[in-house]
């Protein structure tokens, strides 16, 4: 295997050995703590663009699962594990992770202490990187590192083209880098899907006479996305039904008039500890965010419902004046597993309660 180094953008460097696709990249450097789930991880459209560091310390033992992915393809730009398995092995699968990233041209990085560059991101935040051969560290790689920025993230991931799947209650799913889990929940909750990209119009999803509207997952910076944000609120005045799920979340809480930040090194992993509010109740879910929706800025008629147990940011709204609630994190994940699937009979029971809609 070739030697290889990830140079952090504060000059620090890692030493390491290649798999999977053969090059040198440069991305925004995050963690996630997931101690299985490594495909759903690696086909999740909320990384693209970004090197994932995976803290359990032997990844890619149950080989490859196609059934088990949440798009097509990866979208991430690097895989950063301390040690992957040569030799999986389960009933299901159908390759091993070297190939994989091989062939969807994503470069792999082994060998390295993953905890103890987790701790660095945890200590100084999400910092950007470069995976290259040459661990020589300049002013000008350090600028190049620097200079990384996400672009039209949104827009890059969005699936085109899909065939509604499903019957029954008609949902638009709004597209902004869906996992596959969301229709599958849709759809085992009695619904038809029909998925729209991001850059579609309000009178185009209007056009489908939906009954409901999903808000998706997807990467980036939501404050990027106002084009988005500002046909959001048109459909705000249908009163048609709407679920928001992460960057769903935080779309949904922008068009309301609320505001949105960065975290410090963000919410990755699948067992985030959730509060209800309302209840007291904590839920233990899945979670994959680097921006969160600012307590203080949420306006009139939007009620904070559930908070993260850990650093008490906000983690879902109730909407008390329209038919809408969000969430930020992943309830289609089943973290518990079943602990947050009723956000979903809840999104049914407020379509059914609207009747048929337009």
């Amino acid at each position: 295997m070739q030697e290889l180094y990830l140079v952090l953008e504060n000059g620090q460097v890692f030493a390491g050995q290649s798999f999977g696709w053969q090059g040198e990249v440069t991305g925004e450097l995050v963690f996630t703590t997931a101690m299985v789930g490594y495909l759903e991880t690696l086909t999740d459209p909320s990384f693209y663009g970004q090197m994932v560091i995976q803290t359990f310390p032997l990844i890619g033992n149950y080989g490859v699962i196609p059934a088990d992915f949440e798009s097509t393809k990866p979208h991430l730009c690097a895989y950063i594990v301390r040690e992957w398995c040569q030799e999986p092995s389960n009933f299901r699968m159908e390759g091993n992770l070297d190939t994989f990233l091989m062939e969807n041209k994503i470069v792999g990085l082994c060998g390295v202490d993953t905890r103890a560059l987790t701790r660095i991101i945890r200590e100084k935040g999400v910092m950007n990187a470069k995976i290259t051969a040459n661990p020589e560290v300049t002013p000008e790689l350090l600028a190049e590192i620097k200079a990384y920025t996400l672009k039209d993230a949104v827009n890059a991931v969005s699936s085109r083209d899909k065939e509604p799947v499903g019957s029954g209650r008609r949902v638009v799913l709004w597209d902004f880098g869906a996992k596959n889990n969301i229709a599958k929940n849709l759809v085992k909750h009695g619904c038809q899907v029909i998925n729209m990209p991001a850059d579609s119009t309000a009178e185009q999803i209007l056009a489908q006479r939906p009954q409901g509207i999903m808000l998706s997952n997807g990467p980036g910076d939501p404050a990027d996305n106002m084009p988005i944000v500002a046909e959001l609120q048109k459909l705000l005045n249908s009163q048609i039904p709407m679920f928001g799920i992460c960057m769903g979340h935080q779309l949904l809480a922008l068009a309301c008039g609320a505001k949105t930040g960065k975290l410090h090194y963000g919410h990755r992993g699948a067992n985030q500890p959730v509060k209800d509010l309302q209840t007291g109740q904590v839920f233990i879910s899945s979670q994959n965010h680097g921006y969160e929706v600012l307590n203080d800025s949420l306006p009139a008629g939007a009620r904070l419902r559930y908070v993260n147990a850990n650093d008490n940011s906000c983690e879902g709204i109730d909407y008390l004046d329209k038919p809408a609630f969000s969430v930020q994190f992943h309830p289609e994940a089943a973290a518990g597993p079943l602990d947050t699937g009723f956000l979903f009979d809840r999104f049914m029971e407020m379509i059914d309660a609207n009747g048929e809609g337009r």
